[in-house]
């Protein structure tokens, strides 16, 4: 009579608490964040000098190599805590936090001062340092900004609800096995080699 117990004991975690969710959350945005540094960043209008220049679109990858760099590493750390333990764990999502908040300090001086940061570029094409420009900013620094915000708050969630990431509270199965089944412990690694050929780790 009391064989279904073990089955109503397993108490459901809701989905966005879930390490699935928060480590792809923090993944999607680190690829959103370096997504928008393939695109143009900064339209300049080069100032008639000694030399004509067209107009010139900076993409981010250029107008802001940090910013590439630090979404990089985020993705890498945001992979890293998807098999980390519990003490791992908290240094790679610092990594990814630290890494968001430096997307958004360094995105935000773009936009303080743009022409500032097209310099570079203008002076290689023109071939004159300090040559005058008016530049302008495109939406997608702002997209970097909000993608980064995500990242950030992926990765203080994973910080929060990861303490309770575990083997024996995460899955449901762990819980529901029989009593004189040989239950032998599974870990991350398992869990995703698993998933990578079609199984359901929590069948």
């Amino acid at each position: 009579m009391n064989t279904e117990l073990p089955h109503t004991t397993a108490r459901a975690v809701p989905f966005w608490q879930r390490k699935s969710t928060l480590i792809l959350l923090a993944v999607l945005a680190a690829l959103a964040v370096f997504g928008t540094t393939t695109q143009t960043w900064i339209h300049v209008a080069v100032g008639q000098g000694e030399v004509a220049q067209s107009d010139l679109d900076i993409p981010g990858s250029k107008a802001a190599v940090a910013v590439s760099a630090l979404a990089l590493v985020a993705l890498a750390g945001a992979l890293a805590t998807s098999i980390a333990g519990k003490v791992a764990r908290i240094v790679t999502t610092a990594i990814v936090f630290l890494g968001a908040a430096g997307i958004v300090a360094v995105v935000l001086g773009i936009l303080a001062d743009p022409a500032a940061a097209a310099m570079t570029e203008v002076g290689a094409a023109t071939g004159i340092e300090g040559q005058g420009s008016n530049a302008t900013t495109t939406i997608f620094p702002v997209l970097a900004i909000v993608a980064a915000v995500v990242l950030g708050v992926a990765a203080l969630l994973v910080l929060w609800f990861g303490r309770s990431w575990s083997v024996r509270t995460k899955y449901d199965a762990a819980k529901a096995a029989p009593a004189g089944a040989s239950a032998e412990p599974v870990d991350e690694i398992d869990r995703w080699d698993q998933l990578s050929r079609g199984e359901d780790p929590t069948a």
